[in-house]
């Protein structure tokens, strides 16, 4: 067999079931030897931003990687963005990326370009194949790097004769590292504060918002009487009716400022002190408060698990309050027209149970998102790298890893167009995915931006680089022309009848929601 083959023979041993791709011509015998495994679901996407970003999607809610399969330097570029909200979110992602043949490098061919530094600037772990003998070895490497706890990008580099040249060896099958260690003397210091205190918060994220950690941290909460807090965006929260409710930190500098405000002591796990997105002229990078003491228990990388068992134990924490635990009540417009703060209440009211929510709504889902908590139980996604584009690629592959769960995903319009081709893969692969466009013709969050870094006097030239309504975005004819059926709803009526439309019928659906 050639090289190719022995890769894909390595990877598929290895647990691989799906490869996102938008390939070319360096990349064709790879593209080949995908047909001579049909244990792998081959699945296009027509930009890279697309496939980065559905791999992710894939990753976070399958728990492992996909491949992409993507086109020298350019390509990698053009999936850059995704690939850094996934190395935010500590996603499991392999990277296989064509390169010029070895011998055609010398002549710095137009598509030549310096692929080594974009993929270190991108990925976690990077290797560039050398020999058609090496590349099965490799594949078994970059596939053990990317599952790491709790989750690496691995960029493998294949020059394309590494890859049609024949090859007489196969990769073994690699085990990946678990979580780290924590050091057990800062349980000590979480549980003496947590009994000595009032004033805590528990401040986890990562890879600990699954459904078992979230009840523990709801009996700490409850022995403790300690806040219970995550990060803005997260990886993939369990949240929802008979869950205990984790509030999130505001997204503004001075609102996470005033929400920390008087707490003594901060617990993290699986996650890091918060920092603002940007800086401001006269507000604070660093937002823990002043004098506040932290204890670092465990970080993304270590068995944050482990420290909530244990706290949870010292405590002797065995139940959650009812004040903790969300309930099914919901109070839904059932007319009127539609704005942010009802959508929210309409969505809890109607999303199915064991909903996947791909959240990148930026200003409208600001207010959605706390309407929601108690829904029926979700998992809800959200952009943690701040790279927008992300929303609707992250659904698509959340779908693919989770066909039997139906997939909502909320976007606003400017950031939909950055990604909008993900509509397309949608319809191709049948998936059970509702994209929800907040359309209100603008760069919303960057008009609030404009404010907030102090940029004022702006006039109507500045303003045009925020406004998306000329031309008006016909989001019914860019759905339609991609195979997703669309509606545009006004209405708590025309929302209510839609929605409930699309999340019980198979297939993709467009709702266009105008606020």
């Amino acid at each position: 067999m050639n090289a190719a083959d022995a890769l894909l023979k390595t990877l598929v041993d290895n647990g691989l079931e799906v490869v996102f791709a938008n390939p070319g011509t360096s990349e064709m015998h790879l593209v080949a030897a995908v047909d001579h495994y049909p244990k792998i679901r081959p699945v296009l996407g027509l930009f890279e931003g697309v496939v980065t970003g559905a791999a992710d999607g894939y990753s976070r809610m399958s728990g492992k990687a996909a491949a992409n399969l993507l086109h020298l330097g350019p390509g990698l570029g053009n999936g850059f963005a995704n690939i850094h909200n996934a190395k935010k979110a500590r996603s499991s992602m392999l990277n296989i990326v064509g390169d010029h043949a070895t011998y055609h490098l010398q002549y710095d061919a137009p598509l030549t370009s310096d692929l080594d530094g974009l993929a270190n600037s991108s990925s976690d772990w990077v290797e560039r194949v050398m020999t058609p003998e090496d590349l099965p070895h490799a594949g078994a490497r970059a596939w053990q790097a990317a599952h790491e706890f709790p989750g690496q990008i691995a960029t493998l580099i294949v020059p394309a004769d590494c890859a049609w040249n024949e090859c007489n060896s196969s990769g073994k099958i690699l085990s990946s590292n678990g979580p780290l260690n924590i050091d057990e003397n800062l349980l000590n210091d979480a549980h003496q504060v947590l009994t000595s205190s009032s004033r805590n918060i528990l401040f986890i994220g990562g890879e600990f918002l699954d459904e078992a950690s979230v009840k523990l941290a709801g009996k700490i909460a409850t022995a403790s009487g300690a806040r219970l807090v995550t990060d803005t965006f997260v990886k993939r929260h369990r949240r929802g009716a008979g869950l205990p409710k984790i509030e999130y930190l505001p997204y503004f500098a001075e609102m996470a400022e005033d929400f920390l405000k008087g707490t003594e002591n901060i617990i993290f796990i699986g996650t890091r002190p918060p920092v603002s997105f940007f800086a401001y002229p006269g507000k604070k990078s660093y937002l823990s408060p002043e004098g506040c003491n932290l204890i670092e228990l465990a970080s993304y990388k270590q068995d944050g698990k482990f420290a909530l068992e244990n706290i949870c134990e010292m405590l002797g924490a065995k139940k959650i309050s009812k004040e903790i635990l969300q309930e099914n009540k919901i109070q839904a417009p059932s007319t009127g027209d539609l704005t942010p703060e009802n959508l929210g209440l309409l969505i809890a009211e109607l999303l199915p149970e064991d909903s996947i929510i791909s959240d990148e709504a930026a200003t409208s889902g600001f207010l959605v998102h706390p309407n929601t908590w108690n829904a029926k139980p979700h998992d809800w996604m959200s952009l943690t790298g701040g790279s927008i584009g992300q929303g609707l690629p992250l659904a698509t592959g959340a779908a693919i890893a989770c066909p039997d769960r139906p997939v909502i995903c909320f976007h606003g319009d400017g950031g939909a167009m950055y990604t909008i081709q993900s509509l397309w893969t949608q319809a191709r692969e049948n998936l059970n995915v509702t994209n929800i466009i907040f359309s209100n013709k603008a760069y919303a969050i960057l008009q609030i931006e404009l404010e907030r870094v102090g940029a004022l006097q702006t006039g109507s030239r500045a303003q045009s680089l925020f406004s998306l309504d000329n031309p008006e975005l016909n989001w019914k004819s860019l759905s339609s022309s991609m195979g997703v059926k669309a509606k545009t709803t006004l209405t708590v009526e025309e929302f209510r009848k839609e929605f409930s439309s699309a999340v019980n019928e198979p297939g993709p659906t467009l709702l266009e929601v105008r606020i």
